[in-house]
């Protein structure tokens, strides 16, 4: 048959075709497998190179996101101390301000689990242990009153490395305290005059916050709150933390007349009745400058009947064990016969210790040689209040060791020694060692946290290490 007849009947057929077109179609279609695969590689090998990419960013990111969470929450970094205490002096030239704004962000961080901690176990060792009040503590370092005046931060604190956190003062009422401004820094000598006439929530307040710290720690334990409170949780009902102890100070209201013993001693019994319960140590502070009549009650006769009644309150609250009582008494009350009568005091009422001392009303020598005020350091100064800072610190070290003869000399009424905390212008180890030295057995920090920061107790303890290690 020839080609044309084989032609005509393709093209009977509708198939219209030439050897040059079919070649060139069976190359097309024998050449597109090979494009396919050839792009398909191509592609796929894009693809796992940007996966990978992105894993290895992606892992980058999240080290260093890791490692700066790592050092910005550890209380050794460098920025507690250098960054972040001249950070708020600067945005907040209101002493006040910068306080609840640096309590405000403890407490938020602490509940985002940012906040600042002391990490490893080279704070946790035997050297730094001591017994007080029949708890081992994990150090003898403690945080003063004043940070935390209405609870709200306590476990924050605890978390700075601290052996003992007080709270307060608490007052049976809330009241507002002194008109502000009321607090005033004094940068040359990192010290601080305040007057804030113990502004509190009042004892309710505080003790419903206390009380939801209590449940939530029972809950997470699967215990009930009496069972924690009675010490099935094998922590100290207080602090919920081992090695730890929680102190809580309280005080009579400011317009509670000061010449109505009973109703200050009311006031007292109110708070002791809404507080001992989740305290591991009740402080009743007789000691602040900024109360009307406060520092009165230390004559003997009404601090013997006030804290009388403190100690028969605390040991009726309902638990396995009642709370210590101590009493916190002023720096500026250092006569020879005012002391005597605060000791004896203490022995006639059953107390268990004295926290020695708080802020001073005087001015004297609290600049050293060779430092020169600013005019509004000078000013702030002389502001009317109690200054805090390093300059107590001599001071404080004197009365400890005074105090701990006197409480010595007395005639015991048990075979337990009176406890003695030291607290004022306690900045680093060596002084820590000094006051534990002279009779103190715990030294407590309050501007030096200021100033030095959230580290400041890790540091303290630290140079306290080094120093026993010579």
């Amino acid at each position: 048959m020839s080609s044309s007849a084989i032609r005509s009947r393709l093209a009977a057929r509708g198939i219209r075709s030439s050897p040059a077109s079919r070649v060139h179609a069976d190359a097309s279609r024998t050449s597109i497998p090979g494009s396919r695969r050839q792009a398909s590689s191509s592609a796929n090998g894009s693809v796992q190179a940007g996966r990978a990419k992105a894993i290895l960013y992606g892992g980058a990111l999240a080290a260093t996101l890791y490692v700066g969470y790592l050092y910005t929450t550890d209380t050794r970094a460098f920025v507690h101390r250098y960054l972040v205490p001249p950070a708020l002096r600067a945005l907040f030239p209101d002493a006040e301000e910068a306080h609840h704004a640096g309590t405000s962000a403890l407490k938020t961080l602490y509940g985002l689990g940012l906040h600042p901690r002391e990490r490893g176990n080279s704070l946790r060792t035997s050297e730094l242990c001591t017994s007080v009040f029949d708890t081992q503590l994990s150090n003898p370092i403690g945080i003063s009153a004043g940070l935390d005046k209405d609870g709200e931060i306590p476990d924050a604190l605890f978390a700075l490395g601290a052996g003992v956190v007080e709270i307060g003062g608490i007052t049976p009422l809330p009241q507002a305290g002194n008109p502000k401004p009321r607090v005033f820094r004094i940068p040359a000598t990192d010290g601080m005059v305040n007057r804030y006439g113990l502004n509190s929530r009042g004892a309710d307040d505080v003790a419903r916050r206390l009380r939801d710290r209590l449940r939530r720690f029972a809950r997470s334990l699967g215990l009930t709150e009496q069972e924690v409170l009675d010490g099935a949780a094998s922590v100290p009902p207080g602090s919920l933390q081992s090695g730890r102890l929680l102190a809580v100070q309280i005080a009579k209201n400011k317009e509670t007349d000061e010449r109505d013993e009973k109703a200050i001693a009311d006031d007292h019994v109110y708070c002791v009745r809404r507080l001992a319960r989740y305290a591991d140590v009740v402080v009743v502070n007789v000691s602040s400058p900024n109360t009307p009549g406060l520092r009165d009650l230390q004559a003997t006769e009404p601090l013997t009947r006030l804290l009388s009644a403190v100690v028969d309150e605390a040991a009726k609250t309902s638990r396995k064990s009642r709370p210590k009582v101590m009493v916190k008494v002023s720096p500026d009350e250092d006569e020879d016969t005012q002391m005597e009568g605060i000791v004896e005091a203490v022995r006639r009422s059953g107390v268990d210790g004295i926290i020695v001392g708080n802020t001073t009303k005087r001015r004297t020598g609290l600049v050293p040689e060779g430092i020169k005020l600013k005019n509004k350091e000078q000013k702030a100064l002389m502001e009317t209040g109690g200054y805090s800072g390093p300059a107590m610190f001599d001071r404080t070290l004197d009365l400890v060791g005074r105090y701990r003869k006197m409480l010595d000399a007395q005639p015991a009424s048990s075979d337990k020694q009176k406890i003695l905390f030291a607290t004022g212008g306690i900045t680093n180890g060596e002084q820590a060692l000094k006051v534990l030295n002279a009779g103190a057995s715990v030294a407590m920090v309050y501007t030096g946290m200021v100033y030095g920061g959230a580290g400041t107790v890790t540091r303290i303890k630290s140079e306290m290490k080094n120093q026993l290690k010579n």
